[in-house]
């Protein structure tokens, strides 16, 4: 069964998005920032990462950063799910390496297409 982390400090968007992934038989697991998703990752196997940007203690680019800098773990594909959609925090994100980014709102289609596609890239589909 996939398993995906779903970190964002507002539980309204995180609530939506793991209902939605709920429906597909995708097994969520729920984090309020960047630090308690750390936490998780190092416990638990995740297939791909869904995070904010803004959050305490450690927003979405840290984590990401963090994902990506850790041999255990940079190879979890990672999505950036954030209301901040100018060009530069698009590119900031990439430069994070992060492998996908969302604005929202979002269509919850357009997401599931994109975790599909990321996790066929890394042969978990």
């Amino acid at each position: 069964m996939i398993k995906i982390l779903v970190v964002d400090d507002n539980h309204t968007p995180r609530e939506v998005i793991s209902e939605a992934l709920k429906q597909y038989n995708i097994q969520v697991v729920e984090a309020s920032n960047g630090v308690e998703a750390t936490q998780l990752i190092e416990k638990e196997k995740f297939n791909l990462i869904i995070t904010d940007v803004v959050m305490p203690e450690m927003n979405g680019y840290e984590l990401c950063r963090w994902i990506k800098s850790n041999p255990k773990t940079e190879n979890i594909p990672v999505i950036i799910c954030s209301t901040k959609g100018e060009e530069f925090d698009i590119h900031w994100a990439t430069k994070q390496g992060a492998d996908a980014y969302i604005v929202k709102p979002f269509k919850t289609m357009d997401l599931l297409k994109t975790i599909k596609y990321l996790l066929k890239q890394t042969n978990q589909v």
